[in-house]
């Protein structure tokens, strides 16, 4: 599933089970909490606006994974 195209819309549960190889970039980008159950039912897009993070950067660097 490496040419899934990663949207703000998705949730981070499917994003982990597209590429899980996004963990990592997750973490990166301050995202520690990505592991908790309640993490798999928020969207990208609601991770960026809880954490901080430039919604737009973040898409590119996992479309790009």
């Amino acid at each position: 599933m490496a040419d899934v195209q990663i949207n703000k819309d998705m949730y981070l549960g499917e994003l982990l089970e597209a590429k899980p190889e996004s963990a990592y970039l997750l973490m990166s980008y301050g995202m520690g909490c990505i592991g908790c159950a309640a993490s798999q039912m928020e969207t990208i897009e609601e991770a960026c606006m809880v954490h901080g993070i430039n919604l737009d950067r973040l898409l590119s660097d996992l479309n790009r994974l």
